[in-house]
Parts: structure tokens; sequence; C-alpha cells
């Protein structure tokens, strides 16, 4: 092959990836957002208010879950993939470890706010009062019993859980494993009622191989276990939720739910507070351990059962699809995510002044995480 054949080929190849380039930008015009159910209201609206004041495509905004978003986030780069994610718990070491994988290696992380799981039931009857404690006995698959080895959950009724609750029977809609909310719920919820258990507690907090595997036997885990860490066992018994139909999965539409538990004012549901802020005239919030899912219990703590919640970006995308910087502008800004922003109005709970200007500073540098951040 002589040099002119040579330059040719490169020249040909060149022109080829230029092209490619060009359809890539040009094959969408729009951003495209995926993710969590319970972020999707406020990521819908950021989307509307930016369409409307800039004159740009409204970005897509699709409800697929926060796990499912991550899955579609990170199986590439281009634009037959989505920009942005939406998450109602942090990216997993996992999920990060997959998009470098696949090439998606800068990955902007924005904590956008806060929110609270709710418990909730149709107005229609009294709220419940609940402790996490009683969240886990109703829902686990397994449950210390009275010799205090884990037994397969024997209870029916709230009564059976607690003698304070109602003799109704346990009817709880929640999410599938995919969402986001259901992995917030068995880190906050089931484990905190797991952690009144003192030999669960303790195998979560211990080290000591001898101790972990002591507590194992006291508690009847199969000896195939016992080469495991402490926390790895614990949460493997904390966040296993039972499947004998006291527990329903009801998909990622936590409006279903909504509207299931005001046909069914025995059944308690699980969502994101600003579901219940968006239905207050339906549904109410169980109190957990004294304290009443509202705005202000959520953003001081005080609620025991809250989350951060969260949206990722593609670092390679930005400049090519148009409107991203101007969409993410939108959402850092003080009218949207700020303590009198639209999206408090909406239910989310704006972080303190100094996390704001600390993650719009990373939009602005589109300074992409580490990975260092999920270990």
């Amino acid at each position: 092959m002589n040099k002119t054949q040579k330059l040719a080929i490169v020249g040909a190849a060149m022109a080829l990836t230029v092209a490619s380039t060009t359809v890539l930008a040009a094959a969408r015009d729009y951003v495209s957002v995926v993710g969590s159910s319970t972020v999707y209201p406020f990521a819908t609206v950021v989307a509307e208010r930016f369409g409307k004041s800039t004159g740009n495509a409204t970005p897509k905004v699709e409800s697929t879950g926060s796990g499912g978003g991550m899955k579609l986030f990170c199986s590439g780069v281009g634009t037959i993939h989505p920009d942005v994610t939406n998450a109602s718990r942090r990216m997993k070491a996992s999920e990060y470890r997959l998009c470098q994988e696949n090439g998606v290696t800068d990955v902007i992380e924005v904590l956008i706010g806060y929110d609270g799981i709710v418990v909730a039931n149709s107005k229609a009857k009294d709220a419940m009062q609940l402790t996490r404690k009683d969240l886990f006995l109703a829902l686990a698959v397994q449950v210390p019993g009275p010799d205090g080895k884990l037994i397969a959950n024997p209870y029916k009724t709230w009564k059976d859980v607690n003698p304070a609750l109602p003799n109704t029977k346990i009817e709880v809609l929640g999410p599938p494993p995919t969402s986001g909310t259901r992995d917030a719920f068995s880190e906050l919820g089931m484990e905190g009622g797991a952690k009144n258990f003192a030999d669960l507690a303790a195998l979560r907090g211990s080290k000591d191989a001898g101790e972990i595997k002591m507590l194992m036997a006291k508690l009847g885990i199969p000896e195939s276990a016992f080469n495991k860490k402490g926390k790895t066992v614990f949460k493997a018994v904390a966040h296993a939720i039972r499947e004998d139909g006291y527990y329903i999965e009801v998909g990622e539409n936590d409006n279903l739910i909504v509207q299931k538990l005001v046909a069914n004012p025995n059944a308690l549901g699980i969502f994101g507070f600003s579901f219940l802020d968006q239905n207050s005239d339906k549904v109410q919030g169980s109190i957990v351990e004294g304290v009443e899912p509202e705005f202000d219990t959520i953003a001081n703590k005080s609620y025991p059962i809250s989350r951060p919640l969260y949206f990722y970006v593609k670092k390679a995308h930005i400049g090519v699809v148009p409107g991203i910087e101007g969409y993410l502008a939108e959402f850092s800004s003080e009218k949207a995510w700020g303590e009198e922003g639209y999206l408090a109005e909406k239910g989310m709970i704006p972080m303190p002044a100094e996390l704001r200007g600390q993650y719009a500073a990373s939009i602005n540098n589109q300074q992409p995480m580490t990975g260092e951040e999920l270990n």
C-alpha cells in the first residue's frame, strides 16, 4: 500500500468519524431524563419551566425507578442513551462500575434535596402510630422467635405485631426492589426496626469473627453464612421483605398506590412525602415513633425515615445534546431548589444554603465523581 492510499484511508476514516458524531449530535434535540418515581414530579416541573422560559425543547422525563434509571444511564454514551438519571438514593458502587465498564466514565453527582418515606393510609380511618420495630416485624421474611432464633414471619395482623395496634390484616402496598424508595425504606425503616433486637444489632456492629459466628448460631443462621461479614448477614435479614401476600408490590407508580389506599381503607402504602403532600385530601401519613411526616420534621431529621435525593449527569453529553446546561442551571437555581423555591412548594425539602452552593459549583465546574465517594 503506497502513501497516497494510506492517506486516503485515514481521510475516509476521519470523515466517517465526523459524520457519525454529527449524526449522534443531531439524533436528539431534547434532554433525556430517566429514573426515580419520587424525583419524577420535581424533574418534570423543572423541565416544563425550562422549556417555557427558554423556548428550547422541553426535556423528556420518564419514571423508570432509580434502579431501572441507573441501568439505562450506565448502558453507554451517545444520544441513544439518557443524559440524566434521577435517584431517590445514592448511586451504588456496582452501578458506578457498570458505568465505567460501558464508557460512561465521567459522571457528575448532584444532591438536590431531601424527602421522607411515608407509610400512609386512607383518611377514612385514623392515622396509624407505628415504630420501625413494628414495620420490621410486620414485613420481614424472618423475625426473632420466642427463643431468639429467626423464624418464618408468623404475623398476620397488626395486633399480632403489637397489642396496641388494630386487629386488621397486615396489607402494605409498596414499590419493587428496583425502586430507590424500596432501598431507602429497607435501609432506614427495616434496618432501624431490626436494630431493636440485641443479637441482630450486635451482629451488625461486630467485626470479630468468633463473636459473629456465635451470634449467627444464636440466631439460627445456617453455617454456610459463617464466612460472611456480620453487617452483610444483618442486611440480608433486615432487607428481606416477605412475599406471602402481606406486602404487595405495586410497581413504580406511586399514584396507583394512592388510588388503592382510597379504595381499601385497611391497607397501608409506602411512597415519598411529596405524594403525601400532593394527595393530603385523600391520604395521611402514619406517625412513626411519635413524629408526623411533615416538611419541618423531615428538614430537621426528627422524622426517622427520611432520605437524600440525587440526579446524575453524563459529562460527555454536555455541549453535545442541546439544553443540558440550561436544564441543570434551572434545577440548581434558587428559584427552583431554594428555601422559597417552587420545588419546596411541590414537597421537596431544600438543602442548607451551603450545600446548595457546593452542588451548584460542581455543576458549573462539571466536576465528575471519582467513585471514592461510594465506598
